[in-house]
């Protein structure tokens, strides 16, 4: 028998204004069982991570917002940066009264999460970072040649979701928001994060090297590594059961 799957359900919560729209689980769970908000990469929505976040409704309460811009959510005149995005998050996260909680971000949302629990503290008790990019590769070039060189690890299933994401993003929001992610510094972030922090690694991956892993758990007060074999970038749609694996320790011990 696989493991359960659960059941997510979209809602639209008003944040300053714009709409913004999440994934929300509806699995009766523990009322202790931690809550767990997932942040979606570059150009995209919460839909690709949907294999993760069924694995996870079981057993957690799941939330997985569109950032303003992105998916379903809001589309704001101005292309926000990262403190802005981490801001919007925070926001959503007031509005939809929910206090401290464990957030789970892949590639770009890792960006985000630091960028929040950098600024926000009280707002995240744990954190997961899948595939973090590295600072000496903030360049169009290196990200289109690691992006290549990911792409033959991913199933043809994902096409569809990311060219839809990318579609309803929009080629302006896209360009302008690869180049806040370029120029965001997380190295600088990481220091300040007091919450337990989980780096992810999946040991295929051309995007997220283990030199850069080992060196963003050194910068971490608080950090740890787990690298999961044969697997590489996109492991919240790629290898949800063995992300969920090594990440449900870790999201146990806020109970």
């Amino acid at each position: 028998m696989g493991p359960r799957i659960g059941t997510l359900r979209s809602t639209w919560t008003d944040v300053q204004g714009l709409p913004m729209h999440a994934r929300v689980s509806v699995d009766a769970v523990p009322a202790n069982a931690p809550v767990v908000v997932l942040v979606h990469g570059s150009g995209l929505s919460g839909r690709y991570m949907m294999p993760t976040a069924e694995r996870l409704a079981p057993d957690y309460h799941v939330y997985m917002p569109d950032l303003p811009g992105f998916g379903d959510s809001g589309k704001p005149s101005r292309v926000l940066d990262v403190p802005e995005l981490a801001d919007a998050l925070a926001a959503w996260m007031e509005a939809t009264r929910l206090a401290r909680v464990a957030l789970l971000g892949n590639s770009f949302g890792c960006q985000v999460i630091a960028d929040l629990a950098a600024r926000h503290p009280e707002q995240v008790e744990r954190a997961v970072l899948q595939g973090p990019t590295p600072p000496e590769e903030r360049s169009w070039l290196w990200q289109f040649v690691r992006w290549r060189q990911n792409q033959r690890y991913n199933p043809r299933s994902l096409n569809p979701v990311t060219y839809d994401d990318y579609r309803k993003c929009g080629l302006r929001r896209m360009y302008w928001t690869f180049q806040y992610q370029l120029k965001d510094r997380l190295e600088d972030k990481l220091p300040r994060i007091s919450a337990p922090v989980l780096v992810v690694r999946g040991a295929h991956d051309p995007i997220c090297h283990q030199r850069w892993c080992e060196e963003v758990v050194r910068l971490l007060p608080r950090g740890r590594l787990v690298v999961i074999p044969a697997v590489a970038h996109t492991l919240v749609y790629t290898a949800p059961i063995e992300l969920v694996r090594v990440t449900r320790p870790f999201l146990d011990e806020a109970r």
